[in-house]
C-alpha cells in the first residue's frame, strides 16, 4: 500500500509585505474593517479580557467539560443550503473569557447569541439562569469533507491565537497560531488571543469559509482573514495585518506548535507497547535558494532552539512523515492519521529565521 503525504497548507500573507488592489461592491465586509478596529485597540491601553465564569465551571475537571457537549442537531446554518456548519465550544476549566462571534451576510453583520440550550450538558451540574449570558469559548467548522451525508470536523478555533485544521481522514495533532511574542526568551512568552470573529455565512454552492478575527495582546493587536477551502489537502489563506503596542523582542509569523515525545531517532526511556508517539516527526524547509533543509524532532531534557537564518523563505512546516500504522501501534489515538502543516509565504518576507524550540 502507498501513503501518500497528507498536510494542511497554508499560503500567509504578513502585513509588511502586502500590496494589495481591491474592488468591492457597495457594502462588504473586509479585513479592512477588522484593521480598523485593530489599529484603534492597539492606540489604546491594553485592557485584559475578564472572565465571567462560574467557579463551578472554571474549577472543572477535563472529564466533566468533555461532558459538554454540543447539540449537532442545533448546528448553525443547519437551515440554510450550505455545506457548511458551526457548532461553538462551552466555556470551562482554562476556556474561561467569551470570545465574540458574528456572522457576516449580504447585507449586515449580526452577533450570534450564546445559549446553554446549544449544548448537552451530561452529568454537569448547572443552573440555567446562571449561564444564559455566559458567552462561547470558540468554534468548530463542519463540512462534508470524508462523506457527501456526513458532516465531519475541518477546523476547530478555541484558545488564545491557535486554530486546528483537517483534510480528508485525518484526525487533530498540530495547531497553528495567529502570532507568537517572545517565545524562548528569558523575559517569557506572550500569547496572543483572538477576541473576536467574523464568519460569512457561504452560499449553497460555496466551495469556501472565510473567517476574520481580531486579534489582542498587551504588546500587540492584528487583523486576520481566513479562507477555508477543504480537500484532501485542506488550504489556508491566510492574510493578516499586525500593529504593535509596545516593543517585541520577537516576533513569530505562521507560528506552529506540535508536540514529540519519542520515536525512531529518541525510544521511550520507559517500556511502552508504541514504537512512537508524536504529532509530528521534523521541520521542514525550503530556503528562499532552493536548498531543502529537515530537522528531526526530538525531546531534550532542557529548553533548546535550533534557529535558520534565512532570506524570503519558500515555505516552511513540521510534517508527520510515514504513516504506516507499524510506526504507532495506537488504534485509540491514531497518530499516524495526524496532519503535517505547511506554509508557503506570499510574497517576500525578507530577512529573518526560522526557529525550533
Amino acid at each position: 500500500m502507498k501513503h501518500k503525504p497528507q498536510m494542511m497548507k497554508m499560503r500567509w500573507l504578513s502585513a509588511a509585505v502586502m500590496l494589495s488592489l481591491c474592488t468591492s461592491s457597495a457594502w462588504a465586509f473586509s479585513i479592512d474593517d477588522v484593521a480598523k478596529e485593530a489599529k484603534t485597540l492597539a492606540g489604546k491601553g491594553y485592557e485584559a479580557p475578564k472572565s465571567n465564569l462560574p467557579s463551578a465551571f472554571r474549577d472543572m475537571k477535563y472529564a466533566d467539560y468533555q461532558q459538554i457537549q454540543f447539540n449537532h442537531d442545533k448546528a448553525y446554518w443547519n437551515n440554510q443550503k450550505t455545506p457548511f456548519k458551526l457548532e461553538f465550544y462551552h466555556q470551562g476549566m482554562y476556556f474561561d473569557t467569551p470570545v465574540t462571534i458574528n456572522e457576516v451576510t449580504a447585507t449586515s453583520v449580526r452577533k450570534i447569541k450564546y445559549s446553554p440550550d446549544y449544548f448537552n450538558f451530561g452529568n454537569v451540574q448547572h443552573d440555567k439562569d446562571t449561564v444564559k449570558d455566559l458567552g462561547f469559548a470558540g468554534f468548530k467548522v463542519l463540512y462534508p469533507i470524508n462523506s457527501k451525508d456526513k458532516n465531519d470536523e475541518i477546523v476547530s478555533m478555541l484558545g488564545a491565537s491557535y486554530f486546528r485544521v483537517l483534510g480528508q481522514g485525518q484526525v487533530y495533532g498540530l495547531s497553528v497560531r495567529g502570532l507568537a511574542i517572545d517565545t524562548a526568551l528569558p523575559s517569557g512568552e506572550e500569547f496572543p488571543r483572538f477576541r473576536e470573529f467574523w464568519i460569512e455565512r457561504p452560499k449553497a454552492t460555496d466551495k469556501r469559509l472565510t473567517i476574520y478575527a481580531l486579534l489582542d495582546s498587551p504588546r500587540a493587536t492584528g487583523a486576520y482573514r481566513f479562507v477555508i477551502m477543504p480537500g484532501r489537502d485542506t488550504v489556508v489563506d491566510v492574510q493578516s495585518k499586525v500593529y504593535l503596542r509596545d516593543k517585541v523582542g520577537k516576533l513569530g509569523v505562521a507560528p506552529l506548535t506540535s508536540m514529540f515525545l519519542f520515536g525512531s531517532n529518541q525510544p521511550s526511556p520507559a517500556l511502552n507497547y508504541r514504537p512512537a508517539l508524536h504529532d509530528s516527526n521534523g521541520l521542514s524547509i525550503l530556503a528562499g535558494n532552493g536548498e531543502w533543509i529537515w530537522r528531526p524532532l526530538n525531546n531534550p531534557k532542557h529548553l533548546a532552539v535550533s534557529s535558520y537564518a534565512m532570506e524570503n523563505p519558500q515555505g516552511f512546516g513540521l510534517l508527520q512523515r510515514g504513516r504506516q500504522f507499524s510506526r504507532f501501534e495506537d488504534l485509540d489515538d491514531r497518530y499516524d492519521l495526524r496532519p503535517s502543516a505547511w506554509i508557503t509565504p506570499k510574497g517576500e518576507w525578507g530577512k529573518g529565521k526560522i526557529e525550533l524550540g
